[in-house]
């Protein structure tokens, strides 16, 4: 049987007391754009859901979007008829024809009296339902505490509603709603799983990626670009700051600190991604951190690091697992992305025995030290490259004959250029 409608429920953003109804505006607007593409569908809100009426649209089509859309908790598609009780009972027959049940399956009927002038009770329509679905097929059988079929039937005062299958959505909050941060994004596992879980709630993320070339190849930021495309599924658009890092991460691996040498280059990159936030109106910096996983991650690190900037510091994933990354990268379609071998400047220079408790005064007495430090991190502000991705955007690459990098253009943070390079969508 075709689907009639596609009901959608939300979450968390009913506890938003007064912010409940610009909560809920957020997500019908990310939905509405959604339907950009189906003409015939038509959408309108109740207290806590959504209808999109298909009106003979594909439902399969909009079911996988429908489930990237933050502030949904469940799909559900819905078979509708008129709110009497011979077309109620005729509909419940179709629809559970249409499942072609042919082995022995345990059911009951959940019914909802929503519209109080009609003639059943909610309770009455448990069994009025039932019984001649029973008699219409053999193979059902009563089980009204663990079924395996739970035909749910809404009666409203415009129509009723028949449906037995509830998909998982997003959850969390609507995109944007909690402000906007700035994402540290690396080629890894960790750093995207990162920005979905800070844009499941509620922020609306951008990315800012370092780069090194000649060290590192064209293919790593065709990943990390790739990376950043997955997360734009789930906001409809994503900005990423590509950052030239070669000459500061040059300079820093000559001051002779070898230990101290991943420290030293987290720090420069807060300090870079402070002042692209500074610029951008984000309030929060999101890293990929993980409570001990690595050198720079533990928390005399994680101390010293975070230091350097006084925006709030958000990491999403300090006390999960790496199975428990890895689990949801797979989830959310990042991890067969990452795994791919090329290496980013976070790889370059890793010293054989890194600082697991560097000390704060001599962290900052060694950048001191460094002649011109401030002016290189103000030069890789200024030649930030940034592009809007999304979902369905094309990126092609122009190398350059010398380094065999990507010729990026140059970009201005107030006044935005296009020039050649990768081509796409640019501020």
């Amino acid at each position: 049987m075709n689907v009639d409608m596609l009901m959608l429920r939300l979450g968390e953003i009913m506890l938003k007391g007064r912010n409940r109804a610009r909560f809920e505006q957020v997500v019908l607007n990310h939905v509405k754009r959604l339907l950009n593409g189906f003409p015939k569908a038509q959408i309108t809100k109740d207290y806590g859901r959504i209808y999109i009426d298909l009106g003979g649209e594909p439902a399969d089509e909009l079911l996988k979007p429908l489930s990237k859309v933050f502030g949904i908790t469940a799909i559900i598609p819905v078979v509708v008829c008129t709110p009497e009780l011979e077309q109620i009972q005729e509909k419940a027959r179709e629809f559970l024809g249409s499942l072609s049940i042919e082995k022995d399956t345990t059911f009951k009927v959940s019914g909802r009296r929503v519209w109080k002038a009609f003639p059943h009770s909610s309770h009455d329509l448990n069994r009025i339902i039932s019984e001649p679905l029973l008699a219409a097929f053999p193979c059902l059988k009563v089980d009204v505490k663990n079924p395996e079929l739970d035909l749910r039937v809404e009666v409203r005062d415009d129509r009723a509603l028949l449906y037995c299958q509830v998909l998982p959505g997003a959850g969390g909050f609507p995109l944007g709603t909690n402000g906007k941060a700035m994402l540290l994004l690396s080629g890894g596992i960790d750093s995207p799983v990162a920005g979905w879980s800070a844009m499941r709630r509620g922020l609306e993320v951008e990315c800012v990626h370092f780069h090194s070339y000649p060290f590192t190849s064209r293919k790593a930021e065709e990943k990390v670009i790739e990376l950043a495309k997955v997360l734009s599924q789930y906001s409809g658009r994503v900005k990423i700051h590509l950052v030239p890092f070669t000459d500061i991460q040059t300079s820093l691996a000559g001051a002779g600190q070898d230990n101290l040498m991943i420290t030293l280059m987290r720090r420069a990159m807060l300090r870079i991604a402070t002042k692209l936030a500074e610029a951008n109106d984000a309030l929060a910096l999101v890293t990929g951190d993980s409570l001990g996983q690595v050198a720079s991650q533990t928390l005399a690190s994680m101390n010293v690091i975070g230091r350097v900037t006084e925006l709030p510091l958000l990491r999403p994933l300090v006390t999960m697992d790496k199975q428990e990354i890895i689990d949801l990268s797979q989830q959310i379609g990042t991890y067969d992305l990452s795994i791919l071998p090329y290496e980013d400047c976070c790889t370059l220079f890793v010293p054989k025995s890194p600082a697991i408790k560097p000390n704060l005064r001599v962290v900052e007495n060694v950048e001191r030290s460094l002649e011109g430090l401030d002016d290189m991190l103000e030069k890789a502000v200024q030649n930030t490259v940034t592009m809007v991705l999304r979902p369905n955007s094309q990126i092609h690459y122009q190398e350059d004959e010398m380094t065999g990098s990507p010729d990026f253009p140059r970009h201005d943070l107030e006044k935005p250029v296009q020039e050649q390079g990768i081509r796409g969508d640019w501020f």
